[in-house]
């Protein structure tokens, strides 16, 4: 028994939860959008203030810039900003209505002659941007841009003349994928997740599920990264995993993966909250401020995948 007046023990912390640790994480650092973002996820904020905080990132011609996606800095609206934008507006239940018609009289403008858009418009040249992200004259249509928005368009009913020839472009372009790269493959899930014609999607998924793991696009085993080829092009170390691809149970992608693969790759996405409560950004980190913004992004997205998964956040 300690004897009377002697100092007590010295108690050890609760442990805190992966919740509890990104949110100081994301107050310490995140933009207001994500700040109110992570407050209306997990903390039961109303969508008001997201959409409020969104506005701020909106330009005359509706499209999204303003460096709303880090990578890409400067005020121009550009593709990847506006469909950032739109991924958080669907997040929140309100990707519809005349907000999103004026956003598709944006994509109409720059998109290429086949329907599709680019990544990047010339507008962006003269303002700071990733050296991965090539800017030119004429750029070409891709399906890394295309197939996010159409599949956000096509879920939350979406009707645009626009829409329909560039539904048409991912199509060929998802049915003629050969030798991809793991953003593309992402790309093209989302579209196929969304897709009208199930039965399509399907057959589509079945080979592309062939392809990501004939070609080891998928680290299937995280402890034996050194087996699994980085896409060229990428960071040193910007492996993808099987929740990357089937980011929600109900996926297509997921039956890509054994429940082996998915439990050891949702392991390690838990695994990779680091000590200031935030996970790591995975690509190429080009300047100071474009990863101190991307990092509460992926903290919010991962904490998402966690909890759709089951896993328990706190």
């Amino acid at each position: 028994m300690a004897e009377s007046g002697a100092s007590p023990l010295p108690q050890t912390p609760p442990a805190r939860s992966p919740l509890a640790c990104a949110e100081h994480f994301v107050w310490l650092t995140a933009r207001v959008l994500e700040q109110r973002r992570f407050a209306h996820h997990f903390l039961g904020a109303g969508a008001d203030a997201v959409e409020t905080a969104l506005a701020a990132y909106r330009n005359d011609d509706e499209g999204y810039g303003h460096a709303l996606e880090p990578d890409l800095r400067g005020p121009v609206s550009q593709p990847l900003h506006t469909g950032h934008a739109l991924r958080v507006l669907d997040s929140i239940g309100r990707c519809g209505g005349q907000r999103v018609e004026r956003v598709c009289r944006y994509l109409t403008s720059v998109s290429t002659a086949d329907g599709a858009l680019p990544a990047v418009t010339p507008s962006q040249r003269g303002y700071p941007v990733a050296p991965f992200v090539p800017v030119v004259d004429d750029p070409p249509s891709e399906l890394l841009a295309t197939g996010p928005v159409v599949a956000l368009l096509h879920r939350n009913e979406v009707w645009n003349a626009w829409l329909f020839r560039a539904t048409d472009f991912c199509w060929q372009a998802v049915e003629s994928l050969e030798k991809s790269h793991p953003y593309e493959v992402e790309a093209a899930v989302a579209f196929l997740d969304s897709a009208a014609d199930r039965s399509r999607a399907q057959a589509c998924a079945d080979r592309l599920g062939r392809l990501v793991r004939e070609q080891r696009l998928a680290a299937l085993d995280p402890g034996r990264l050194d087996a699994y080829p980085v896409a060229p092009g990428y960071a040193p170390g910007e492996h993808h995993f099987p929740h990357d691809f089937a980011r929600t149970p109900d996926s297509l992608a997921r039956a890509w993966f054994t429940d082996e693969e998915m439990a050891r790759s949702l392991d390690h996405l838990a695994d990779e909250q680091q000590e200031d409560g935030g996970w790591p950004v995975r690509w190429r980190q080009w300047a100071p401020g474009t990863a101190l913004e991307s990092r509460p992004i992926v903290t919010i997205e991962a904490l998402r995948t966690l909890r759709v998964y089951g896993r328990a956040i706190g």
